[in-house]
């Protein structure tokens, strides 16, 4: 049977996961689909009780069918929770840089009145496939990079994957830290001056503590792989926040410390484990309204595309909070082309 859940879930889940050998055959299917190895018996024991967790956490809440989205066995199964967070985040203020409210400082759209009622900038043309961070915590720099990647092409129409390694690499001495985390601030500013390469020029390496392999200006400011400034959205604001999407994508903070977050498969996610204390980064593409009225945004992430929908989350918009559902709207900026 191939486990890919969605498919794979709504049967298996259905049968006794109580049972031992059930679960190691899961198990083994899942680390057959993913390309899983262990170093010897006793990591692959250990790791068969987390999966058996993570299995039965899945199975508990996609059998309520009170909620609004679903979970999935994805290839974060046999990870701790706080595994996840220390692999697969990153967002990480630089040190001694306060967080900007965004209050009192430019924001381009703020008269903007005239939204259209949904957007999706994949469909425009504006983002690049899903890409996969791996085990280095510079979501920051993914979350940057698919912002301006939808400057420029909307600017010139032209859409161009660009590097991710280049922020690793060259925005230490601007306070971020490579795999360590960062922040998307000091990525645009960085772009600002020395413009960025395609992702083929500088490939995508997933590690850190690598020399940076661009010069200083060595992209010029006449590069179509360049902007001219940054902004960053009012905080605590979902209605800026939506007049800023809907001219382009933007970066924002996120928390994702809930299991619900790393598990999450499809739908509209409104989780009720997710808190406000940012520790991901990721952009938004989109927003719009489900056939039930459900209010959403359109996010990007950087954990490849057998997470969510096809790398994709739909997470609830418009909430009493402030801050926006898992801190959303708190610190959200953007790049100008």
């Amino acid at each position: 049977m191939l486990l890919i859940l969605g498919t794979w879930a709504s049967k298996a889940m259905s049968r006794e996961l109580h049972e031992p050998a059930l679960v190691e055959t899961l198990h083994e299917q899942w680390m057959a689909h993913y390309g899983r190895t262990y170093a010897d018996d006793a990591e692959k024991e250990m790791r068969l009780g987390i999966f058996k967790d993570n299995l039965h956490f899945v199975e508990s809440f996609n059998n309520d069918s009170s909620q609004t989205y679903k979970l999935s066995i994805n290839h974060f199964a046999d990870l701790t929770n706080e595994e996840f967070l220390g692999y697969f985040t990153g967002y990480k203020l630089p040190d001694n840089r306060s967080r900007s409210s965004g209050e009192n400082k430019p924001f381009l759209y703020e008269n903007l009145t005239d939204m259209p009622p949904s957007v999706d900038w994949r469909s425009q043309g504006a983002v690049t496939p899903v890409k996969y961070q791996g085990q280095c915590g510079c979501c920051w720099a993914f979350s940057a990079v698919a912002a301006v990647e939808g400057a420029i092409q909307i600017k010139t129409g032209q859409l161009v994957s660009l590097s991710e390694q280049q922020l690793v690499d060259c925005t230490t001495d601007r306070g971020n830290r490579g795999c360590k985390g960062g922040y998307m601030v000091p990525a645009f500013q960085y772009i600002e001056q020395n413009g960025i390469s395609t992702e083929s020029d500088y490939p995508y390496q997933g590690t850190d503590g690598l020399s940076c392999q661009a010069g200083e200006n060595s992209f010029g400011s006449s590069s179509t792989n360049h902007i001219s400034g940054h902004e960053e959205v009012p905080a605590n604001s979902e209605e800026a926040l939506l007049q800023a999407v809907s001219m382009q994508p933007v970066s924002i903070t996120i928390d994702a410390s809930g299991q619900n977050f790393k598990m999450y498969s499809n739908g509209v996610f409104m989780a009720r484990d997710c808190g406000t204390d940012p520790n991901h980064a990721v952009t938004i593409v989109g927003y719009g309204t489900t056939e039930d009225g459900t209010k959403y945004w359109l996010l990007k992430n950087s954990w490849g595309e057998t997470w969510g929908e096809n790398g994709y989350m739909r997470i609830l918009r418009d909430v009493e909070s402030p801050a926006g559902l898992c801190g959303v709207a708190q610190h959200a900026s953007y790049p100008v082309a």
